[in-house]
């Protein structure tokens, strides 16, 4: 048994997210997670919201509440949503936790002590009508790299380059809209990445498992142009974690707090401090995970995230992590993900266009999403969701293969032998030919799942889900059963284990679907099996079983159609 430790990006607090942000982080990490907890390993799977920074005062403003009580809420409505999702997060914390406030805090005055923090006299916005300075995403323009009008202070969402707001082109505030503005000395801590640039080389280029996209990412910023920049970690805002030395203010630093993508990578550590005290637990059920010297370096570390999200993880994170001199645990394998796009356009939180979360959970349930999304996930290239596509799979797939194995034999057995497997002869060539396609089949799928290839382990399951259709088509019980009932009563036996065997494996993917497959089989045993032609034979004869009601609805035109008329402008609210 392994020990594996699991994070997925944290969304920000600014709003409920929308299906891209949930393929690109939450979804696939909770994939790996459920996987990884059936073979029987010793999972932490954390995540939290994002709560500092512009983009949180920004929404508050909006909302018209303080900040503090809307990050509150919306935290509370992002977790619903996560549960509604079947995110199964160990721990879902906060990073304005007192935690994080404190460790935050800490790295920072172990960074100094290493002489990787250095002060900067900078220039930077002034909005005389809104009278305060304008740190980045308090600034909008247009792109200097690909010319988008709506680039935001830190970094342009739309071709990922970071930025700093005296980079943008016509810079206006995003508060009032205000263009009149004028650059002010403001003193800032800068964190000294270019010192870190060998370590870091050394430590990314030993990653040779990491997806292309990971690397590549990283390379360039570490290579290209004139390398890698130290970064600001402070900013002039109220909201944040207080940027202090010890028990006392940092000097010079008054007034100011550490910029927000300083303190929300710290949270995954902090986060795991907020599960054990709310478990109970004491500093050492927390430190197994992340310090070496308490027993983390057995530990597999693996996180996940969207491609706009690597620069930071790949090295900002890892320079605060090597640069305080700490044994603390880095990451072992980081999985980034492409960009999925929306009927033609972008997803964007901040346009409000898409579908967005709680949307998508008030037209379907969350099997019909988390299949569509996990089987289409944008790993080698960005990928698109269209309502056609959805309607097409999910019918195809959920509907015809799976569901619709499930409703014939259970139907079928009930008609004929009752509400029990029945019993009838020994399974023959087709079954063993069966079970031998299976086994190969089910090798390849926990190949894919444990090297984290989500559409290819997708299209694998469905192949184990079509070998059962095939079965049941050549069988054909409800023909056998005319001239042989005991032949027929064996291939219904086997077609009811197959549907045991169908919810254990296909519960990573979509887990509401494969409980009520077990429910169905009266079977609580949902242990990954090693042996198909056992697991075939599993559910002995005359054990009970009830017919399930449909697991999957088709999607009418008329559906499909209404709903592209619902989501083909932006979101209002």
């Amino acid at each position: 048994m392994a020990r594996i430790l699991i994070t997925s990006a944290i969304p920000y607090i600014n709003g409920i997210k929308h299906l891209g942000n949930l393929v690109g982080s939450q979804l696939p990490a909770d994939l790996f997670a459920r996987y990884m907890r059936m073979r029987g390993h010793e999972v932490l799977f954390l995540c939290a919201t994002d709560e500092h920074g512009t983009p949180a005062e920004l929404a508050a403003a909006k909302a018209g509440k303080p900040v503090e009580q809307y990050c509150a809420e919306m935290h509370e409505v992002q977790a619903g949503l996560a549960r509604g999702f079947g995110l199964s997060f160990d721990h879902f914390g906060r990073s304005s936790s007192p935690q994080n406030h404190k460790l935050t805090q800490h790295f920072a005055g172990k960074l100094d002590e290493a002489g990787l923090i250095r002060e900067v006299t900078e220039r930077q916005f002034y909005s005389p009508t809104d009278g305060r300075f304008l740190p980045d995403r308090y600034i909008e323009g247009t792109c200097p790299n690909c010319g988008y009008d709506r680039a935001r202070g830190d970094q342009c969402e739309n071709c990922t380059k970071q930025l700093d707001p005296t980079d943008l082109i016509d810079p206006r505030s995003a508060v009032s809209g205000a263009t009149d503005l004028e650059l002010r000395d403001s003193k800032h801590l800068y964190l000294r990445q270019s010192a870190m640039k060998d370590d870091l080389d050394a430590w990314i280029t030993s990653k040779t498992d990491w997806p292309v996209l990971t690397t590549s990412i990283a390379k360039k910023w570490l290579h290209d142009g004139d390398g890698l920049q130290d970064r600001g970690i402070t900013r002039d805002l109220s909201w944040g974690v207080p940027v202090m030395k010890g028990d006392a203010p940092w000097p010079g630093m008054e007034g100011k707090v550490f910029y927000v993508w300083f303190d929300a990578p710290i949270e995954y550590i902090a986060c795991s401090l907020e599960w054990a005290e709310a478990q109970g637990l004491g500093d050492d059920a927390w430190e197994r995970w992340w310090r070496t010297d308490k027993g983390a370096d057995d530990v597999r570390y693996v996180q996940f995230m969207g491609k706009d999200n690597v620069p930071f993880h790949t090295l900002g994170f890892p320079v605060t992590i090597l640069g305080s001199g700490e044994p603390w645990k880095l990451v072992d394998h980081l999985k980034s993900f492409n960009y999925l796009n929306y009927d033609g356009g972008q997803f964007s939180t901040s346009q409000g266009r898409g579908v967005f979360m709680d949307q998508a959970l008030a037209i379907l349930p969350s099997d019909y999403w988390r299949w569509w999304l996990l089987s289409h996930a944008p790993e080698s290239s960005d990928s698109e969701f269209t309502w056609e596509n959805f309607q097409v799979s999910v019918n195809k797939d959920l509907a015809d293969v799976l569901g619709n194995f499930v409703s014939r034999i259970t139907k079928f057995c009930r008609s004929k032998f009752g509400e029990a497997l029945p019993e009838g002869g020994a399974p023959g060539e087709r079954e063993a030919a069966l079970a031998a396609e299976l086994q190969t089949r089910l090798q390849a799928y926990e190949g894919f799942m444990e090297a984290m290839e989500v559409r290819k382990a997708a299209a694998e399951l469905r192949a184990i889900w079509v070998a059962g259709n095939e079965y049941a088509q050549s069988a054909a019980p409800w023909t056998t059963f005319k001239t042989d009932p005991e032949m027929a009563a064996m291939q219904v036996r086997t077609g009811l284990n197959l549907i045991r065997l169908y919810a254990v494996l296909s519960a990573p993917f979509i887990p509401d679907t494969g409980a009520r497959m077990l429910e169905a089989m009266g079977c609580e045993d949902a242990g990954w099996p090693t042996d198909v032609a056992e697991a075939l034979n599993a559910l002995p004869v005359g054990h009970g079983f009830t017919v399930p009601d449909v697991l999957f609805a088709k999607i009418s035109d008329e559906d499909r159609e209404g709903w592209q008329a619902q989501f083909a402008g932006q979101r209002k609210d």
